[in-house]
């Protein structure tokens, strides 16, 4: 049986973009570019009529911005879309809007180090785990689930880790609503480019009752506050004199990913044993599955979303299958387990 190839649609108002993003899709037998368009009226006919399985948006074009085109098209003609963003603040503003109504991936347009190479790689694998997304409707929000007691004093023991990737940043924002500021301390990596971390962070902490930011080397993991790990840099956990201390290191991908999960999971199992709780959510691949059995096997309770809700089933399958995972479950009910796990009473 022959498997086609992935038909990819290019929307982007600069023709050289066009042209170098072809080019570099072209590069892999996987992929085939069906068609590019200049502004989104142009990509509108295109999708009816060449049917593509991805799109590649840039946001800022004319006669309609990207964000207002996707609204529609998630709205009339659902389908994976990658955003394309410059490294500035409103660009890596609006790229977070477009992953909340519905993108799948963001990646980082070609500049300073980050050359044209580098780009198409990363596109090609984006695109590839794009076409294996689903979508999921957006969990309903319900409010935080509250403790009955204004805290615990064995949360300063505690360390709560979670990995995520494609879908993640809906997935965590559903998570951190939820959640009161007495959780015990929570580290994260979250697949992103290192332009986008700190302003992720910095838009969940708006929205959530934690401290959320992203991690600086020596930040300490306290009840509370959210250490997101910033791209581009492995994230671990440490022990200092006074509790939990996160550290943050250059070196080489692992799982293909840095930050990766992996790097995490394992540091927590070595520092914090018994006193850990793992989450693994939505995302390609397999980062943080022997992670998360090493953290299972020092003693933490370990916690994966269950395939109805993800985005991608992989990350978590990839555990599962491992034997990594205590229990399976929706992404509704993930915050009130973290609680129940951190032995925190809660009351709905």
């Amino acid at each position: 049986m022959t498997i086609q190839p992935i038909k990819v649609l290019v929307v982007d108002d600069s023709a050289i973009v066009r042209r170098i993003l072809t080019e570099q899709l072209q590069l892999d037998q996987k992929i085939t570019v069906v068609g590019t368009a200049p502004d989104p009226y142009v990509a509108r006919d295109k999708i009816v009529k060449l049917q593509p399985d991805v799109v590649t948006l840039d946001l800022e074009m004319p006669k309609m911005d990207g964000l207002s085109f996707l609204k529609k098209l998630m709205e009339h003609y659902p389908l994976p879309v990658i955003i394309l963003s410059s490294y500035t603040e409103r660009g890596c503003h609006n790229a977070l809007k477009a992953l909340e109504l519905g993108a799948v991936e963001v990646l980082q347009k070609p500049g300073g180090s980050h050359s044209v190479a580098e780009m198409g790689h990363e596109l090609i694998d984006k695109i590839k785990i794009a076409a294996k997304a689903k979508f999921v409707h957006p969990e309903p929000h319900q409010g935080p689930v509250t403790p009955i007691v204004a805290g615990d004093k064995n949360a300063l023991k505690k360390i709560v880790a979670i990995g995520s990737s494609t879908g993640g940043t809906q997935a965590l924002k559903t998570i951190f609503t939820r959640l009161p500021a007495t959780i015990p301390g929570i580290g994260v990596v979250q697949h992103m480019p290192a332009q986008f971390t700190k302003m992720f962070a910095d838009h969940l902490n708006e929205e959530c009752s934690m401290q959320i930011k992203e991690a600086e080397d020596g930040d300490q993991v306290l009840p509370g506050k959210v250490l997101i790990a910033p791209g581009g840099k492995h994230m671990l956990l440490a022990r200092s004199s006074t509790g939990y201390v996160v550290r943050l290191r250059g070196g080489g991908q692992v799982c293909y990913h840095k930050p990766s999960v992996e790097v995490l999971f394992r540091s927590v199992a070595r520092e914090a044993g018994s006193n850990a709780i793992g989450v693994i959510l939505t995302g390609m691949g397999y980062d943080g599955s022997k992670g998360l059995l090493e953290m299972k096997k020092a003693g933490a309770t370990t916690i994966a979303q269950d395939e109805k809700s993800c985005v991608v089933f992989g990350m978590p399958r990839e555990a599962i299958a491992l034997g990594a995972v205590d229990k399976v479950m929706p992404l509704a009910n993930i915050a009130e387990e973290i609680l129940k796990s951190a032995m925190l009473s809660v009351n709905r």
